[in-house]
């Protein structure tokens, strides 16, 4: 993509209000994307499945105001290198911990979403003298629990995952994205047929992920490579449970935000034992994305979090 690519990295993050500079970092064997503006306390914004580190645009101008926003592509993700392997979320947790000494930090703010708040647990649970506070939105790390999920639905699940209050999503996808060379052939150029099912039935409103976005997020999956490495993440929540096993209750504090109509419940009775300082916050008439469904409640909450 060219610098003048309305799409690209780029001249996405030009148009962002304030300054924001897209960049990228050779570490850990990989090659990672960011995006970085404004001053201060360092805060690292980690996206998830299918999106990029645009998944974050309504959200980093404000924050910009306070914090040295860096929003990353993890590996695999848009702009960054897409291995043949190191998809687990402890390599990955490595990936960015090489980033943030890269960028001549000692210990950073992490909040990630989906696939990123997995990768931020794991960071702070591998690297905590590295690691200040720690935000994760909607999902929390794979544990034992996740190797229990069933083959069928339950009565009380939604084949098509559309979103109702009480009721839990069948995730289908996540044996979907086990499968290795057939997603490819699939989805390949025609990425967007699944995008707009999962943001159709997953947000409380599909109108708050606009064309745009979809259009970019469209583009970042449409190669057989992309979509490989992204199934990656998925590939490898195996290995991210026996990891999580060996794992101590996480000390930095931890602000936990749950959509009502997706993963709250769920994480309101899990999340408190995961650590020891851990708040869980519902929030109102949102699904699964909430930094672009409720892009002021994620503002206002981790400005009151980090401080």
């Amino acid at each position: 993509m060219s610098a003048n690519d309305s799409l690209g990295d780029e001249a996405l993050a030009r148009s962002l209000p304030g300054t924001f500079t897209s960049r990228h970092a050779e570490v850990n064997g990989v090659r990672l994307h960011y995006v970085e503006g404004g001053g201060g306390e360092p805060l690292l914004l980690l996206g998830g499945w299918p999106q990029t580190w645009w998944q974050w645009n309504k959200v980093m101008p404000d924050l910009a105001r306070r914090y040295r926003v860096i929003a990353v592509d993890l590996r695999g993700m848009g702009g960054s290198g897409k291995p043949a392997g190191g998809y687990d979320k402890k390599t990955m947790a490595a990936d960015i911990h090489a980033l943030v000494r890269h960028l001549g930090l000692t210990t950073v703010n992490i909040a990630g979403h989906d696939i990123g708040a997995m990768v931020a647990y794991a960071h702070a649970a591998n690297h905590p003298e590295a690691t200040t506070k720690i935000a994760l939105l909607d999902v929390a790390h794979p544990d034992e629990s996740w190797s229990a999920m069933r083959l069928l639905p339950g009565p009380d699940q939604h084949v098509d995952s559309v979103i109702e209050a009480g009721a839990r999503s069948y995730l289908w996808w996540f044996a979907f994205n086990q499968v290795r060379g057939l997603p490819e052939k699939l989805l390949e150029g025609r990425h967007r047929l699944l995008g707009d099912w999962l943001f159709d039935r997953q947000s409380d409103d599909p109108g708050f992920i606009d064309e745009r976005s979809r259009e970019v997020y469209a583009r970042a999956y449409s190669t057989a490579d992309a979509i490989r490495a992204g199934n990656g993440w998925y590939q490898t929540f195996n290995r991210d449970i026996e990891d999580e096993r060996g794992y101590g209750r996480v000390t930095a504090p931890m602000l936990v935000l749950g959509g009502d109509r997706s993963n709250y419940a769920n994480l309101r009775d899990t999340m408190p034992a995961k650590g020891t300082d851990v708040q869980v916050v519902k929030v109102a008439d949102c699904g699964h994305y909430i930094p672009e469904e409720r892009p002021q409640v994620v503002i206002d909450a981790l400005t009151a979090f980090l401080g």
